[in-house]
């Protein structure tokens, strides 16, 4: 039975829902935090739409922990969901229309009637949207009208991953609302990889997706794109006495995305040389006998990241491998490889357009003084700017935090956990 704003907000107070909060937010020292969360959420709403029966639901950001800059080249990753998220507030209405106000962002309505791609929405909420809703449609799946609050803690412009959730929180909406949640979550995932790739102009691969709708910690072998193979690695941080931190280093990815553009389109050109079109369908072999001429025709860059892409195939096996076996230490080696990657042979640190702004680099370097041989960090998400991941021993998390927060400000080290949920209906 579907409640209403004001019975949610009472049930929220009285502590009715703690044990679903713990659940799925993992980290009980969160709980009044997310419980006033929703409460404001719902107070949001009802400004805006007035009191009326709704349902909750919640996509999280993701963490990756190895592949990176894999998928869109077929390749493997390691990625996870995490406790942060987006939630949507929402009602469902009996018209065309879908209205959304997101917090910190202007309103916008799409008429179901036209989901036509536009070129002067790309890069908007909007175009993801119409992207979402088309493809659903196109797939056989119901679509309606809903009026929405979103809320998200996800790190806009980060290497969270702000628009996967956001797609997927919009795919769980849809497959709630109208379709009994029966919309598979890897279906839920490409279809927010099209809206991304076509009506917002982005070219990503699919591991952002994958990883916020799917949950918990996956590793997904994409050589069959349309039919990725997604495995769960159950694994428990806190088991190694280790906690996973992001710290936000406070670049901002607006203006980058020719930086991220050329990765694909380089690898590709390599594979190309080859007549394939994505380097998971080179032999790796003959990429090195004729190493020389690649050169010659492409130049270095393109080389090196052909060289990343080979190896960090193979280190994603290896990392799984490690955390199956229980060899922590062996597993955190290979996130330190996989980190110097990144940075000498992806390049995808910092911008060779702007030289001076080298945060995600700082950031590194204040890790790898910070925590000695007893943990480390790398480059994490899409790159350039933005944020790092570390995996640091629980008896030094406070003084890393401390560390690095006195270089880019309170709040900018976020201590998370592994959630085992991706979108999901919550109430």
């Amino acid at each position: 039975m579907a409640k209403t704003t004001a019975e949610l907000k009472d049930a929220f107070r009285d502590g009715a829902y703690e044990e679903l909060l713990k659940d799925i937010y993992v980290d009980k020292n969160m709980l009044e935090y997310q419980k006033e969360r929703y409460i404001k959420a719902l107070e949001a709403f009802e400004a805006l739409y007035g009191e009326k029966e709704v349902e909750i639901y919640s996509a999280p950001g993701r963490s990756e922990v190895g592949g990176n800059h894999t998928d869109h080249q077929y390749g493997k990753v390691l990625a996870a969901s995490i406790n942060l998220d987006a939630i949507a507030v929402v009602a469902k209405t009996e018209d065309e229309q879908i209205r959304i106000k997101s917090e910190g962002y202007e309103p916008f309505e799409v008429n179901l009637n036209d989901l036509n791609l536009s070129e002067e929405e790309k890069g908007t909420s909007k175009a993801l949207t119409k992207g979402v809703a088309s493809k659903l449609k196109e797939k056989g799946y119901e679509i309606g009208g809903f009026q929405a609050y979103i809320t998200s803690d996800v790190l806009n412009g980060a290497g969270m991953s702000s628009s996967a959730a956001f797609e997927v929180l919009l795919g769980n909406i849809f497959s709630g609302l109208y379709n009994d949640m029966k919309v598979d979550p890897i279906l839920i995932a490409q279809i927010g990889q099209y809206a991304e790739n076509v009506y917002f102009g982005k070219p990503c691969g699919l591991m952002d997706q994958m990883a916020s709708s799917v949950g918990g910690l996956i590793n997904i072998d994409f050589k069959d794109p349309e039919n990725p193979i997604v495995k769960q690695v159950n694994v428990d941080f806190e088991e190694y006495g280790h906690s996973l931190c992001i710290v936000d280093t406070k670049g901002s990815h607006a203006d980058l995305t020719d930086d991220y553009a050329a990765i694909p389109e380089e690898m590709k050109k390599v594979a190309n040389f080859f007549d394939e079109d994505v380097l998971r369908r080179v032999d790796k072999n003959e990429f090195y006998l004729n190493l020389p001429k690649i050169r010659e025709i492409l130049g270095d860059r393109a080389v090196l990241r052909a060289m990343h892409l080979f190896e960090e195939n193979k280190r994603v096996d290896e990392e799984v491998a490690a955390l199956e076996q229980g060899d922590f230490e062996a597993f955190k080696k290979l996130v330190k490889a996989s980190g110097d990657s990144s940075f000498k042979y992806l390049q995808n640190v910092y911008s060779g357009h702007d030289l001076q702004n080298q945060s995600v680099s700082i950031g590194l370097a204040v890790s790898d003084v910070a925590l000695g041989d007893r943990g480390v960090s790398r480059v994490h998400g899409g790159g350039f700017a933005g944020t790092i991941q570390a995996f640091v021993p629980n008896d030094i998390v406070g003084m890393y935090k401390e560390t690095i927060e006195h270089v880019f400000g309170k709040g900018s080290c976020h201590v998370l956990k592994v959630r085992k949920y991706g979108g999901k209906k919550v109430l």
